[in-house]
């Protein structure tokens, strides 16, 4: 289904998600591959350095890289300002969008994010992609990502360009940023014996490998469906689990077992979560602990993917158990060799 002669752009290709997308390309012998990123970390692929926000940076790696297929994996982590995520999300996506139509791009692949079904209160269950959009957003991060997927899905057909947009929910893995660190942070702080809620909300974690490769799946079947197009796909490893069970499995992988658990009702964690929010702000420091990571951790936040199985032939390549004992067990190595250094 791929042509020979595509030429790939990964804007973000140096972060997490986007370099597993480029190392999947390169397993395959894709001879064009390029990256476009603030810095560069790699020396396998050919990068443009520059910043999603200007302009000229993007217009020009399109443009130099002759690029037939872009695949925008950019976003900031969560808890920055709210101008950074309007910055880069919105206004980086425009630009995107802008020069892909200009320079003739044949494709756009766009990261979104099954967080933008989410309005930070209600449940997910069992939600699939024809659930509309929430009124309202509890921050800055889901209302900008869903701003960025509908200019993205708006600009289907232009120019003769292809785009679609891919929602993961809950990605972790090796060199994961996030999730991962989140996890083995509460290890480190002698946390694990609280438990907010009472763990019967069911989640969805997707692994890494798996969302790089529906990206490529969508990439190559693109011009071959005409049902892809102006499209957005939730992507899972279809195997929703417990929010508890899936970390303590985690601590498990690295021989901690919680002696015993406290369980706090979610009223509670909330009141606690307000005081820590208010304490913070008195301090000029961004919370840790805040209201609503509460919500998510007590909320059923579960997706169904038939969408992304019929249409793009996506299945998991890797299952939740297999992705969380390799990504252990990448960190169980970083921490050994003191590359990382978790507070």
């Amino acid at each position: 289904l791929f042509k020979m002669g595509d030429r790939y752009l990964i804007i973000g290709g140096d972060g997490f998600l986007g370099r597993w997308i480029a190392e999947l390309l390169l397993r395959r012998d894709e001879p064009n591959v390029l990256v476009f990123d603030l810095r560069s970390h790699f020396d396998d692929v050919k990068y443009f350095i520059g910043d999603l926000t200007k302009y000229e940076d993007i217009n020009n790696a399109i443009k130099k890289g002759r690029i037939s297929i872009v695949i925008n994996t950019v976003s900031p982590l969560t808890g920055l300002g709210d101008d950074i995520y309007w910055k880069v999300n919105v206004d980086g996506t425009k630009n995107v969008i802008r020069a892909c139509i200009e320079n003739g791009v044949q494709k756009l692949i766009h990261t979104s994010s099954a967080s933008v079904l989410f309005d930070g209160v209600n449940d997910l269950t069992n939600a699939d992609d024809t659930t509309p959009y929430p009124k309202k957003y509890a921050d800055a991060y889901t209302a900008t990502k869903a701003k960025a997927e509908a200019l993205v899905l708006e600009a289907n057909g232009k120019n003769n360009l292809l785009t679609c947009a891919l929602r993961p929910s809950a990605i972790f893995g090796p060199r994961d940023r996030t999730a991962m660190p989140g996890i083995i942070n509460v290890l480190k702080r002698g946390q694990t014996k609280f438990q907010i809620g009472d763990n019967y909300n069911l989640f969805d974690y997707t692994y890494v490998e798996n969302v790089a490769y529906a990206h490529i799946l969508a990439a190559d079947k693109m011009a071959f469906n005409n049902k892809i197009g102006g499209e957005a796909f939730l992507i899972t490893n279809g195997a929703p689990v417990p929010f508890w069970d899936f970390l303590r499995f985690a601590w498990a992988q690295f021989q901690h077992y919680p002696p015993y658990v406290i369980k706090m009702p979610r009223f509670i964690g909330l009141t606690l979560a307000g005081l820590a929010e208010w304490s913070s702000y008195l301090q000029g420091k961004e919370p840790v602990f805040t209201r609503f990571r509460v919500r998510y951790s007590c909320a059923n936040r579960y997706f169904n993917i038939t969408k992304a199985r019929t249409i793009l032939g996506y299945e998991p390549i890797i299952d939740l158990e297999e992705g969380l004992r390799r990504s252990c067990q990448y960190f169980a190595e970083e921490l050994n060799q003191g590359r990382l250094d978790f507070k």
